[in-house]
């Protein structure tokens, strides 16, 4: 069991919880339909991405097993034979989208909200094809494909309930997301640009412009988010909170010689005071949005 956990990529699902995002920031977390129907949209839109995870370790697998790390992914490694992998792609793919009919048949999510949803799973879907068969050989296509994945998710979970999204949130998630993947390829690329083709195509100082380029908007959208939205006054002091995350990010991927340290889930399940600091900001923003329910 643990080799098809490897090869889903469960560990990468922590990105999906974005999903979560317009369910917390809307202050409906509390309501149980919602959180119910949300949980299931996270279920449905992981075992999509797992799927094609899947997919592109079939695809790259002889790459794989010349690299120094991937050589130990499941099917590169033997340990999960090509056959199984794509009965299990098939499986997850069928399921994800099972989910999703089955929470229009119960009831649970209105005509809008099927098709909505239903599309941006296919949309997700697709984009992600494309970029393991030709986008992650093109540069700056490929750092667009990527972050739009992330728009996606948020887009995604508010789809889920018709739950309209601020604007600014929405190009916060954005700004946040190229500076994310932007971080990536320019960590790959100091530490092993042979690690991917597309890399030729770049230079550190180039990726570093819009990398940082992207953090300052992500800032600047992020506190017009705050203090533009129907959020309580005191959510705009959570922006020393985003600041210090952000910098101990970058300090990070900055840092550290171990190329495969600059993927955003690798970095945060690598940095115990990274998480605390997130923790502490989901509390705080807790505190601001449920405080009455709180009894604060």
């Amino acid at each position: 069991m643990k080799k098809y956990l490897k090869l889903m990529r469960v560990r990468h699902y922590i990105k999906n919880f974005l999903i979560f995002l317009p369910l917390i920031f809307s202050g409906n977390l509390f309501n149980k339909y919602l959180f119910l129907v949300t949980c299931w949209g996270f279920l449905a839109f992981s075992l999509l991405a797992s799927s094609i995870y899947i997919f592109n370790d079939l695809l790259d697998y002889e790459n794989d097993k010349l690299h120094p790390k991937k050589k130990f992914r499941p099917i590169a490694s033997g340990e999960i034979s090509k056959g199984k992998a794509k009965i299990l792609l098939v499986l997850l793919l069928l399921f994800s989208f099972l989910i999703i009919i089955n929470l229009f048949h119960c009831h649970l999510i209105n005509k809008s909200a099927f098709f909505e949803s239903l599309i941006i799973l296919i949309i997700y879907f697709l984009i992600n094809i494309f970029y393991s068969l030709k986008i992650k050989h093109l540069p700056i296509l490929d750092i667009l494909f990527l972050a739009l994945g992330f728009v996606l998710r948020v887009y995604f979970g508010g789809s889920l309930n018709s739950i309209e999204i601020s604007s600014w949130l929405y190009l916060t998630v954005l700004s946040f997301s190229l500076y994310l993947v932007i971080g990536k390829r320019k960590g790959e690329l100091e530490k092993n640009k042979n690690s991917r083709p597309v890399l030729k195509y770049y230079t550190v100082e180039y990726l570093d412009k819009f990398m940082y380029s992207f953090l300052t908007l992500t800032l600047v959208f992020y506190s017009l988010w705050c203090t533009s939205s129907k959020l309580d006054s005191y959510a705009v002091y959570s922006i020393f909170i985003i600041i210090f995350i952000v910098m101990k990010y970058s300090l990070n991927i900055e840092s550290n010689q171990n190329e495969y340290l600059s993927d955003p889930v690798e970095v945060l399940l690598h940095d115990k005071i990274l998480i605390l600091a997130i923790i502490i900001y989901f509390g705080y923003m807790g505190g601001v949005l449920y405080g009455k329910y709180l009894g604060l």
